[in-house]
């Protein structure tokens, strides 16, 4: 005959209420509109060292002149080239950095904040590329949809509305 297992102890109740006690369920700390702003200073500044290096090297290499004309068309093409060497840059800068381990572009990282989907998970670099190119939007109507995060209940801009993300504190859950 098989022996009986061990008895369990009666389940934990709450005198008050008489039902299980409730799981802790961790709180999410969303960052607020001036955390993120900050972040994103730190992140300008981080990224406008080494492309503004780039470009005034590059003005320089082809000497800073005008003719009679106006510019010199060398110099609006390679003005444009750098224009677009940034917003490449840029892009791959924050999505990769936002879909990374870390879950943070050097900004966030300084202030402990860290970008999630709306489960509190790491989000992948097409849904952190959709989240960059969406602060286009953000920005072009007057910069509104940035500071709806001070307003909007989870600190969400237009951009992390669209891309299903949140801007967390601290550990996300």
């Amino acid at each position: 005959m098989d022996p009986l297992p061990p008895p369990q102890p009666p389940p934990a109740v709450s005198y008050t209420t008489g039902a299980p006690p409730a799981a802790a369920v961790p709180t999410v700390r969303y960052a607020g509109f001036w955390l993120r702003w900050v972040a994103l200073l730190i992140d300008g500044f981080l990224l406008s060292l080494p492309l503004g290096f780039l470009y005034v090297t590059g003005m320089f290499a082809m000497g800073v002149t005008r003719n009679e004309d106006g510019p010199n068309p060398i110099h609006v093409l390679l003005f444009m080239c750098f224009a677009f060497f940034g917003v490449i840059a840029n892009w791959l800068y924050f999505a990769l950095m936002e879909s990374s381990a870390q879950q943070a572009t050097l900004g966030k990282r300084v202030l402990g904040l860290k970008v999630t989907d709306e489960a509190g998970q790491r989000i992948n670099f097409g849904r952190a590329s959709g989240r960059h190119w969406g602060k286009i939007l953000s920005g072009i109507i007057c910069n509104i949809g940035y500071i709806m995060a001070a307003f909007t209940e989870r600190k969400q801009a237009l951009h992390d509305l669209i891309a299903k993300t949140l801007v967390v504190r601290g550990r996300a859950a």
